[in-house]
């Protein structure tokens, strides 16, 4: 059996008297789509954080291909190979598609211009952003300068995807990617998940739509009061098995919680 590429072990993160992570675990396969869902205050928000980078747990132990780490920002988790799209899409609305996806890496043009005036290589990041979207089949964005403002809703979520796939070297993490899209652009998005998992990147998809859940992920963690309640196949369950264990109406039988 593969290896984990991502595991978490014993993760705890309090907040003041309140305990958002209890001991949770967390493991991701390669290659795989690993759907995350609970209930409002489950803890998987917390439990994503940590992982990202976002927080920093009190307790445990976060290992990434088998070797410990320990992030204190998100941008050292982005430099580990670990990109996080959450729900808020973190663009920048009035500036270009290019200018989005390289945020906070820009790319300097060579020689003097770039080392010692700064001058950015516009051409070369407007060719790896067109490169990047195509890839993606995000090829109805015509124009790689048009303001991010002036798209649609499904068209930002694909810039943020294709960030994150661009630049996520190891895992892509997608915080409730379909939450405020109609349906044609949902799916679309949802087209867009599985584009990246067959490229060979694990994907961790947290949701609260149980339809693109089991329509799109390889396994389901389900997580209840701050820990991992157990790990479910979707073809194994209905989405009626899953709301039951994630609300507590119902106990996932010993092998799933064994998982």
């Amino acid at each position: 059996m593969a290896e984990p590429i991502l595991t978490a072990r014993n993760l705890v993160k309090r907040y003041g008297r309140v305990t958002a992570l209890d001991n949770a675990h967390f493991d991701l396969m390669p290659g795989e789509i690993l759907a995350v869902i609970g209930d409002n205050g489950a803890g998987k928000s917390s439990l994503i954080k940590a992982i990202s980078g976002a927080v920093t747990p009190d307790e445990g132990e976060i290992r990434l291909e088998g070797k410990p780490v320990r992030f204190t920002s998100p941008m050292q988790a982005r430099a580990a190979g670990i990109e996080t799209v959450y729900q808020n899409l973190a663009l920048s609305p009035a500036l270009s598609i290019a200018d989005n996806m390289f945020m906070g890496r820009e790319l300097r043009a060579p020689g003097v211009m770039g080392a010692w005036f700064r001058k950015l290589d516009r051409p070369a990041m407007e060719k790896f952003a067109r490169q990047k979207l195509s890839e993606l089949g995000l090829l109805t964005i015509q124009n790689i300068n048009q303001a991010v403002e002036t798209l649609s809703g499904g068209q930002r979520q694909g810039v943020a995807v294709a960030r994150a796939a661009a630049f996520g070297s190891k895992v892509v993490i997608l915080d409730e990617p379909t939450a405020a899209l109609g349906v044609k652009e949902s799916r679309k998005v949802l087209e867009l998940i599985l584009q990246v998992r067959e490229r060979g990147m694990p994907v961790v998809l947290i949701s609260h739509n149980m339809p693109h859940v089991f329509e799109v992920s390889d396994r389901i963690h389900v997580h209840r009061l701050g820990k991992r309640l157990c790990v479910i196949d979707p073809k194994d369950y209905t989405m009626s098995d899953a709301v039951a264990f994630m609300t507590g109406a119902k106990q996932p039988p010993a092998e799933a919680l064994a998982a």
